[in-house]
Order: C-alpha cells, then sequence, then structure tokens
C-alpha cells in the first residue's frame, strides 16, 4: 500500500474514533438532569437569541444612567427596596440577616445593622413606614425601627413550605399589599403545572390568600409571543419556560410601577424581564443582556418611575444600576 494511502487511512480512522461518545456506566440522578438542563438551557438562551426590539417598553435595560459598585458584603445582594423619600436604597444579602441603607445619590452604603441571625434572605421591601424582609422559605419579617435602640423584629408565617423557594417580594401601593414571588411551583395539582405564582399579603391584616393572585404559565408566554409577532423566537425562549418535565423560569425579584401598576418580574435564569398588567396578563419580555446583567436578583422603583436593578457579583462585585423611565 503507497504509504500517502496509509496515512490518509490512518487519518479517518482516528478521526472517527475522536467522534465516538460513551454511555455512562450509572444513569444520572434525577437532581443531576434537572441542572444539567439549567446550565444547557441557560447558555443557550443566553447566547443564540435576542427578542425583536419592544418600541413601547419603558426603559433602555442596556444602557444604565448611573452604576452603583458595591462593597465585597454584598457581592451576593439579593434583594432590593427604597424609603418613600426615594433617598435610600434598602438591600439585604442571602447569606446573613443583615440590612443596609445605599444613597440613591452615591451609591454608598450609609447605614448598616443586623436585624437577625444568619439565613437564605432573597428579598426587602419597604411598606407604609415598615421594613420587610422575606426569607426563601417564605417566612416574613418585620424590622421595626430598624438602627434604633429599640428595633424589634415580628416574625410573620405563612403556608409556604421548602419547596415553594420564595425569592421576590414588592410593595403594591395600589393595593396595600405585599408580593411574594416562588421559584418553586405555584401550587400542588395538575392545574398548576409549568405555572409560577405570584402571592399577596394584604398589609392591615398581614394574611395571605394561599391561591396565587397571578401566574406565569408556559401557555401564556406562547400566546404573547405569537400575538407580537415572534414566532421565530418561540422554540428557544420556550425551552426556558418548559425544559422537558422542569419549568424553571425563576421570578428571582419583583416590583410593582408607581405609574402604571404594571408588575415587573426579574428571572436570572434566563436573564429575563417579565411585565404583567393589573390583570396579569403579559405585556412585555425583555431580554436582558448578560455583559450588564450578570446575575439580576433585586428589583425597585423610585416614584417618578426611575427603575432600579440589582445584580449579584458572580465574576466581580454586586451592582446596582438605575434606569431613566421614559413614559408612552
Amino acid at each position: 500500500m503507497p504509504l500517502c494511502l496509509f496515512a490518509l487511512l490512518l487519518n479517518l480512522i482516528v478521526g472517527c474514533e475522536s467522534q465516538k461518545t460513551t454511555t455512562p456506566d450509572k444513569p444520572i440522578s434525577e437532581s443531576n438532569v434537572t441542572s444539567v438542563m439549567e446550565l444547557d438551557t441557560t447558555t443557550e438562551i443566553d447566547d443564540q437569541f435576542e427578542l425583536a426590539p419592544d418600541h413601547n417598553f419603558p426603559y433602555q435595560l442596556d444602557e444604565p444612567v448611573e452604576t452603583f459598585k458595591l462593597p465585597n458584603k454584598l457581592k451576593e445582594i439579593s434583594g432590593l427596596g427604597i424609603d418613600p423619600t426615594g433617598k435610600y436604597l434598602y438591600a439585604v444579602q442571602d447569606e446573613e440577616g443583615d440590612l443596609f441603607m445605599i444613597n440613591t445619590t452615591t451609591g454608598e452604603v450609609e447605614e448598616e445593622g443586623k436585624f437577625h441571625k444568619d439565613g437564605d434572605y432573597e428579598g426587602v421591601e419597604f411598606a407604609n413606614g415598615r421594613v420587610f424582609v422575606v426569607k426563601s422559605s417564605g417566612t416574613l419579617y418585620e424590622v421595626v425601627n430598624f438602627g434604633e435602640k429599640n428595633q424589634e423584629l415580628i416574625k410573620h408565617k405563612f403556608t409556604f413550605n421548602k419547596n415553594s423557594d420564595v425569592e421576590g417580594l414588592g410593595y403594591d401601593s395600589f393595593d396595600n399589599r405585599l408580593l411574594l414571588s416562588c421559584k418553586g411551583k405555584a401550587g400542588k395539582g395538575e392545574d398548576f403545572e409549568f405555572k409560577k405564582g405570584i402571592f399577596a399579603i394584604d398589609l392591615d391584616s398581614m394574611k395571605m390568600d394561599e391561591t396565587p393572585i397571578y401566574t406565569i404559565s408556559v401557555e401564556a408566554v406562547k400566546n404573547f409571543l405569537e400575538v407580537n409577532n415572534t414566532l421565530a423566537k418561540i422554540d428557544k425562549l420556550v425551552k426556558l419556560f418548559q425544559p422537558g418535565e422542569e419549568f424553571i423560569f425563576g421570578p428571582s425579584g419583583l416590583a410593582v410601577h408607581p405609574k402604571t401598576g404594571d408588575i415587573y418580574i426579574t428571572s436570572s435564569v434566563g436573564k429575563l424581564l417579565v411585565v404583567l398588567n393589573r390583570a396579569g396578563d403579559i405585556q412585555h419580555i425583555v431580554k436582558l443582556k448578560k455583559k450588564i446583567h450578570e446575575q439580576p436578583e433585586g428589583i425597585v422603583f423610585a416614584a417618578d418611575g426611575t427603575l432600579y436593578i440589582s445584580n449579584e457579583g458572580k465574576s466581580g462585585k454586586g451592582t446596582i444600576y438605575k434606569f431613566a423611565y421614559r413614559a408612552r
């Protein structure tokens, strides 16, 4: 056999061998399958598509008017609130029971203090002169007289469980209530399959309706995309909402717009912002650029509509971005 022909055959054999795949000796556990699906889906969503521009959306979320880089203790910032004057943002992080007050002009932490023992705290909100912090378990803490000698803590328990995975907390001044969003299932049974729920707590009675006041479903997302002529994006986006048997769209932050009453929900998984109107209908789905929104966790509005979004610092410092409101 000529030497050149032998070399060609050898290259073909090596090439074929390098393309073979192996089958694991042991099956992947169910929990591992979920994590693999989340990783693959998130990567695809982040890297391979953008939604068509939404010219009716009142913010440019890739053009912050200000950026606040946070100290190391807020690298894992997980919630964001604001006081009625608009002078201070309230923040928590998801490991320690500390509350931070951040100046909205300078971005500096002007006050901090402990409100409770260490834990997985996910959201903070200022409502009717009261500061609330929510834990991933759904326990709500009311911090009274923060930073003063007579500071106290009131605990509110609801019917959430460890599978609820509460992350978003927002103040709805239109109906004098707090809204909580869950990364877990919206409820038990087939009626809640492939849905994420938002629950309401009345601020007068501090009681919660066990049925979600709003839900975000795969079907609602499909319908929105069809009506808004983004058919080419449906398959890739719906993978985020329904990859196989999982529904991994994960509300990580929630806020109510002070002018329109719309509910803004961030999802760190997939880097999305979903906006609902007061009836619970999807008004906008906005793709957040990963180079800016590395891990969006907190969201809140000032009274004039100015928007703040906080991001955990996965590869650097935590950040808070400020966006100007453009009324339509």
